[in-house]
């Protein structure tokens, strides 16, 4: 009996597929690619402050005999404060023998000196070639040759679930290694918008920024960028760009100095379950316009707010993050296929992406008077100088204030303007009322609203 129960067991543990016996090895990977990470330390002076006491005046109560040994201290006599100096650490990586490094664009942001630590112990003053503040990529040179450098890859065929490894500093540590698996792909993240991140769970802590992430071909397919975390610490929850960004943007700097992006000249966002529902749709996907800027290529080329553009260029839209990715690396002055939902119906535009602006700028408003007991609100028409301000010349009103019901329900609130309803276009605090009469009860209704100058889509829905 115990023999059989033995034998059973065996055969049990042989089957078991190798991939999940063993642990993927990542040594040799270390040793091969290692000595091409880098660690990076900068030094920023702080500008001289003015007073006479620590940037304040001095103390009260301080007795004359005292204010020579103050500025003994906290002056130095004669040439003002000395300034004072930061520091911070970070990691990069080699990719050229030459001396070419990646690194992440925060990590050396407004940096007075940048030295560069190689493994084998030598420090290198680096320079800044060109830095990228929308993808945080930057490029460094140091003066060296013959220098070992990482196997640049791709991360198009990266799939979720597939191990990875990060080399860093993280707290000073030289040369810390960590592994884990991808945990999706394509994350879009609060000032990251041209930046489809790759999510790990590979333990990222501050110093790791601008080191690599290595897949177990012993390519790099991704620059580590940041964490999410409550505590300011490493959560499980950490972020790369993806190398193919990356090395777009190292590109661009070689060539031109700087980095180009398409422009489309629209304001997106998720399209939720009661939208699609208001907009005839099957499911709720793709990025819905809230606005469209005036003179853009979006503008030009047909597009409307309400609609849902759910592939561009050949590539399918499934979130509103997924867009401004694909629109940034699209070439400049060349034509697009964009496909859309238009009131329940699929159409295709083409659209010739411009280059994109250093700057929109959007203006919010703030006033109101007119009530509105269906929706619970209290609307006012916009006077001639806020809409001038908020470049709203025939349409919009004002909210006032928000009671208990259907519009403080969705989150509508006093300042807001509301400039849709049901795709239709309010003109003013008259045109509103006949509008929200009309609407039919029980059913999602889209409102889109303007708030701090960002248009936004909300599906509110007035009880039967």
């Amino acid at each position: 009996m115990l023999r059989n129960i033995i034998w059973t067991g065996l055969v049990f543990f042989l089957s078991i597929p190798s991939s999940y016996a063993e642990l993927p090895d990542f040594t040799e990977m270390v040793k091969k690619y290692g000595a091409a990470v880098v660690n990076i330390s900068t030094t920023k002076k702080a500008p001289e402050v003015s007073g006479d006491f620590n940037g304040q005046q001095m103390p009260e109560g301080v007795p004359p005999q005292m204010e020579e040994f103050f500025r003994h201290f906290f002056q130095q006599p004669g040439r003002g404060f000395q300034p004072r100096e930061t520091s911070s650490l970070g990691s990069g990586f080699i990719i050229s023998e030459d001396g070419y490094v990646v690194t992440n664009h925060h990590v050396v942001k407004d940096a007075d000196e940048i030295v560069v630590k190689l493994k084998d112990r030598r420090q290198l003053v680096a320079t800044v070639i060109g830095s990228d503040e929308s993808s945080d990529i930057a490029l460094l040179k140091i003066d060296a040759e013959y220098l070992p450098i990482v196997k640049v890859g791709s991360s198009n065929q990266l799939q979720v679930g597939e191990w990875v490894l990060a080399i860093g500093t993280p707290f000073g540590f030289e040369q810390s290694v960590t592994a884990g698996i991808v945990s999706a792909k394509g994350r879009s993240l609060p000032g990251g918008n041209y930046v489809p991140f790759i999510q790990t769970d590979v333990a990222i802590n501050p110093g790791n920024s601008g080191g690599p992430l290595f897949n177990m071909e012993g390519e790099v397919i991704g620059v580590n960028s940041q964490i999410y975390s409550r505590s300011g610490g490493y959560m499980g929850l950490s972020f790369a760009i993806p190398m193919d960004v990356a090395m777009n943007v190292v590109k661009q700097i070689k060539s031109k100095g700087r980095v180009s992006r398409g422009w489309l000249g629209v304001q997106i966002q998720n399209v939720t379950r009661e939208l699609a529902e208001s907009f005839n749709m099957d499911r709720p996907y793709g990025a819905l316009i809230a606005k469209v800027i005036p003179d853009s290529p979006a503008k030009r080329a047909g597009l409307q707010i309400g609609d849902v553009i759910i592939e561009f260029d050949g590539h399918e839209v499934d979130t509103s993050g997924e867009l401004p990715p694909l629109v940034g690396i699209s070439p400049i002055g060349e034509k697009v296929k964009v496909k859309i939902i238009r009131a329940g119906n699929k159409q295709s535009v083409k659209v010739i992406v411009d280059l994109l602006p250093t700057e929109v700028a959007l203006v919010s408003a703030k006033k109101p008077t007119k009530e509105l007991n269906r929706l619970a609100i209290v609307v006012t028409d916009l006077t001639a100088e806020q809409r001038k301000r908020l470049e709203l010349t025939k349409q919009g009103v004002l909210v006032q204030s928000v009671k208990q019901g259907p519009a403080q329900h969705v989150g509508i609130q006093q300042g807001d303007i509301i400039l849709r309803i049901q795709n239709i276009v309010v003109r003013d605090a008259a045109d509103f009322d006949k509008i929200v009469e009309e609407l039919p009860a029980g059913q999602s209704v889209a409102v889109l609203i303007q708030r701090r100058g960002s248009p936004i889509f909300l599906a509110l829905k007035i009880d039967k």
